[in-house]
């Protein structure tokens, strides 16, 4: 069976497209997306191989979504599996082949495979067909797994994966493997980065880096929904503007240890050379001509000024400051306020919600305030997957 000169055409123009997007999570996003609609599915996951397990890292779920199409609160489900035959998504991590289900409540208990039905009692969902195909590189390396679940026809009405839609998917799941490769590779790059203003400064973690990138991805996306803005600039903007966030602090590599580890109260002089992180951050990104790198440079400069105008560095207020940099300063914000340091406690999530509320239109964009008070489902889901 041979794919159409259409379809490897359609194929083609994907990997082309899925080569230009950075961040993992977008990509994902994107690959999901075009399985769906090569096969008419409902939903999907996909899972990566991390430290010799499954890591579940993305979902879609259209029956589901339909009841809050502006909640993501199920990306950020954390889970891992044993690289084995028990379940679909392992057997074919280890053979590396791709399987087709007809009815996954109808699997021939001879098989050493079987399906895990406690996200369908969870949730009330039912699955029915289902579609599982490796993430494989040319150099034969399993990435991870793609799985797709409950197609439908042309009139809408549920039916079974074909042999079409296992070669179409399989076909589309080797190009986008090495992307894969290529954006995982990226967030690494990125949380390297970090570590490097982790080093200097022992407030910086890891963990509060993801936190942030995912709090601003999922702030923008509510504030730019509530504007009407189109998905499809949403989707490109939250692709670089996770990158950006989580570079928010690399600036303070250029502030001295003394100051950045010193535990007693800083003195004035102290304070203006902490400062002036935001403006060695910016200089980072200087002479570049990527939209990546000119976005980390705002959000760098930017993220520590103010709504009314009483922040720095350049004490700029209100919609002259980026609103890529209002929402980063309220999700690092958040993030400082609900960790524990060393030399603080966390406050309580209620009283951060009202510190929120009571600094809407004076530290904070009114409408980043609001979209951000309009997802605590989704940021205490994001705090799941990067743990506090």
């Amino acid at each position: 069976m041979k794919l159409s000169k259409a379809k490897i055409v359609d194929i083609l123009k994907i990997t082309e497209d899925i080569n230009h997007i950075k961040d993992i999570d977008s990509l994902l996003d994107r690959i999901l997306t075009e399985a769906r609609h090569f096969t008419g599915a409902d939903a999907g996951s996909i899972y990566l191989v991390r430290r010799n397990k499954l890591s579940f890292e993305y979902v879609h779920n259209e029956t589901l979504e339909k009841e809050d199409a502006s909640s993501n609160r199920h990306i950020y489900q954390k889970r891992e599996m044993d690289i084995n035959s028990h379940s679909l998504a392992g057997y074919v991590a280890l053979t590396k082949l791709p399987l087709t289900i007809d009815d996954a409540y109808r699997i021939d208990k001879d098989l050493p495979y079987s399906f895990n039905k406690s996200f369908d009692k969870q949730s009330d969902y039912h699955t029915g067909s289902i579609l599982t195909v490796p993430l494989i590189t040319s150099r034969d390396h399993i990435t991870g797994v793609m799985q797709i679940i409950n197609p439908t026809d042309k009139s809408g009405s549920p039916a079974t994966f074909s042999q079409d839609h296992q070669l179409l998917v399989s076909y589309l799941a080797f190009h986008a493997a090495v992307a894969i490769e290529k954006a995982i590779m990226t967030r690494e790059m990125i949380l390297r980065m970090t570590k490097m203003a982790e080093l200097r400064d022992s407030k910086e973690t890891g963990p509060h880096v993801n936190r942030v990138g995912a709090y601003s991805i999922e702030i923008y996306h509510r504030w730019a929904l509530s504007r009407q803005i189109p998905l499809d600039k949403i989707k490109k903007t939250k692709d670089i503007l996770r990158i950006a966030a989580m570079l928010h602090d690399i600036g303070k590599i250029g502030v001295t240890d003394a100051i950045l580890k010193k535990r007693e109260e800083l003195s004035e002089a102290e304070r203006e050379q902490v400062k002036k992180h935001a403006e060695y951050g910016s200089r980072l990104f200087e002479d570049t001509s990527l939209e990546w790198e000119d976005m980390a440079a705002e959000v760098a400069l930017c993220h520590h000024e103010r709504w009314d105008g009483r922040g720095y560095p350049r004490q700029i207020k209100g919609e002259k400051i980026p609103i890529t940099a209002r929402i980063v300063a309220l999700a690092d914000v958040y993030d400082a306020l609900v960790s524990k340091r060393s030399y603080k406690d966390s406050w309580d999530e209620q009283k951060i919600l009202e510190f929120i509320r009571q600094e809407r239109g004076k530290h904070f964009d009114p409408g980043v305030a609001d979209a951000f008070l309009s997802i605590t489902d989704i940021i205490k889901a994001i705090q799941g997957k990067y743990p506090l």
